[in-house]
């Protein structure tokens, strides 16, 4: 959400986005299919300035798919459960 400053600004709340080291990458490694292995993705994650924004994000909006902020679908339920 957005506040009356951010508004004024022109700042977005996705623009962390444009400094996410997955944008610069293979966007596949972020989506493996079933089974694939989530190794690569993850390590670029580790590395990645806004990780914490997109975990954030992906649990604000429900992503199920793909490794968001470091953590993979199945992670991302279980640490909105309270598991993790």
């Amino acid at each position: 959400m957005q506040n009356d400053f951010d508004a004024i600004a022109g700042v977005t709340d996705d623009q962390w986005q444009e400094k996410a080291l997955c944008a610069q990458t293979d966007p596949e490694a972020f989506f493996p299919e079933k089974g694939g292995s989530t190794r690569e993705a993850k390590r670029i994650c580790q590395g990645c300035e806004v990780k914490d924004e997109c975990l954030e994000y992906a649990l604000a909006n429900d992503e199920r798919f793909g490794i968001w902020g470091g953590l993979s679908e199945r992670e991302r339920r279980r640490l909105k459960r309270g598991i993790i």
